[in-house]
């Protein structure tokens, strides 16, 4: 099988239900609905609702998701671009009168604004930061409106002279696709239950289909684009140029916003990423930057790194009990990217290396698999994740969470190696913890631990019920 077969939907070896490419769009947008729409719908419904900004790096699908819950949940949909719209910027200049600002909206977009009817939609609302500073006016002096912010977020902080709504708003967080939802656009509605709604002991079954898969998600990724892309068939050639066009959007985005002085030092960090994960305990080490490089050069690059979401910065803590934010250790961390896809992109993995065999899962140092563990529970998780190592011991676990009362350690394997020296030693010193290995392997339940198969590491919260 060659590596465009593997690409292309319609081959009997993808069993995918649906033909043509708008049926394929309207599973794809069926998806993105999933991650995020429900969460919408109850924020509508809030009798204290405050303004809603959607958080997430670029080109997750935010603006896409937030039009069709306007048109399908309110009488009337507001859009309003913020990026390179003199009209708009100029309502927001005087002052906050938030009944003059609506008028010229209205008048801008031509679309009236009934309060509890109309979704008023502020999109690319960074560019506009005074339009960022209103919302703490719809919040105070309009709540009857719905009013959703979305865009980048990059650089708002930097507008010394705007004070930004803290405690005037709420947010949600949009991830790039998580491997179910890639499923189920890639293989329908049905497998994806079957992945999610399954006893996971009965996923053994499908367990070579599911890594199939699996193998197909960490070249295609989850931003929205790269994955419609890969649904349609197109060659993996084209699927990868548009990963890179993603990231030189990023970069194009921090040019744009960041300090002049630390675009070089951004740079800087981004191109370490994968030497960094490549590093057996994936700790960041400044000296791998450049030579002498130390931490307050340093810091604020990673921080615009993480701001902009590109990036998802994984802390230590050096005792594994609650609450674990006590325990965190600021000096120490793990880098990884938004997503496997652009990992791939960026570090130039030869396509055939992913999508053919099991080189993927075993080269690289388990680099992609454990950046993949990490989106994973990133999309399920409301709590942080840390990683675990003892300051009098050189034991480590890749990654560690606190759910309710229980602390959950987590250790990554790339292959089928279900040795687990370190889990078990934690465990044992700390009575009563079961921990979870996600590997290659399907299912097994131990006394001290369960391992969960890395297509299933959003089930994660499923095994502590």
């Amino acid at each position: 099988m060659t590596v465009d077969q593997i690409a292309n939907p319609k081959c009997s070896y993808q069993k995918v239900a649906y033909s043509g490419k708008s049926s394929y769009i309207k599973v794809y947008y069926r998806v993105m609905k999933r991650l995020i729409y429900g969460q919408l719908v109850q924020w509508k419904n809030k009798p204290h609702r405050k303004p809603l900004v959607v958080k997430g790096a670029r080109q997750v699908g935010k603006t896409w998701v937030i039009k069709e819950f306007g048109k399908a949940e309110f009488k009337s949909f507001m859009y309003i671009n913020c990026d390179s719209n003199e009209r708009v910027s100029e309502l927001f200049e005087h002052d906050f009168d938030v009944k003059r600002i609506l008028r010229g909206l209205s008048a801008v977009s031509g679309v009236p604004v009934i309060p509890g009817d109309t979704l008023i939609f502020l999109d690319e609302i960074q560019e506009i930061p005074r339009a960022v500073q209103s919302l703490k006016y719809f919040c105070e002096d309009a709540p009857e409106y719905h009013v959703i912010a979305a865009g980048s977020l990059l650089g708002i902080h930097e507008h010394k002279d705007i004070s930004f709504p803290v405690g005037k708003i709420e947010s949600v967080e949009m991830h790039p696709l998580s491997f179910s939802e890639f499923l189920m656009a890639a293989a329908g509605d049905s497998m994806y239950q079957l992945l999610m709604q399954s006893p996971i002991e009965e996923l053994a079954g499908l367990h070579s289909t599911l890594v199939e898969y699996l193998r197909q998600y960490y070249f295609a990724g989850g931003m929205p684009e790269a994955v419609q892309a890969f649904i349609d068939g197109r060659s993996p050639k084209e699927v990868r140029n548009i990963q890179k066009q993603i990231l030189s959007d990023y970069n194009d985005d921090i040019s744009k916003h960041a300090p002049y002085d630390q675009i070089t030092r951004i740079d800087q960090v981004w191109n370490s990423i994968p030497a960094q994960l490549a590093r057996e305990n994936r700790k960041f080490v400044y000296a791998n930057i450049q030579k002498g490089a130390r931490a307050r050069e340093f810091e604020i690059a990673i921080q615009w790194l993480c701001n902009s979401g590109i990036v998802r910065k994984v802390n230590r803590v050096t005792k594994g009990c609650v609450p674990l934010k006590f325990y965190e250790d600021f000096s120490s961390f793990k880098l990884f990217f938004v997503d496997c896809g652009l990992m791939g992109a960026l570090t130039e993995a030869p396509a055939a290396e992913i999508l053919i065999g099991d080189s993927i899962f075993e080269e690289y140092k388990g680099a992609f698999t454990e950046n993949f563990v990490l989106q994973q529970l990133s999309s399920v998780l409301e709590d942080s994740l840390y990683y675990f190592s003892a300051d009098d011991s050189r034991q480590e676990i890749d990654f560690i969470f606190q759910n309710d009362t229980d602390i959950v350690p987590v250790e990554v394997q790339a292959k089928e190696n279900l040795r687990a020296k370190a889990m078990r030693q934690y465990c044992s010193e700390h009575s009563g913890t079961t921990g979870i290995r996600i590997s290659m392997s399907p299912y097994r339940k131990q006394d001290w631990m369960i391992n969960l198969p890395l297509y299933a590491a959003e089930r994660i919260l499923d095994l502590r019920k």
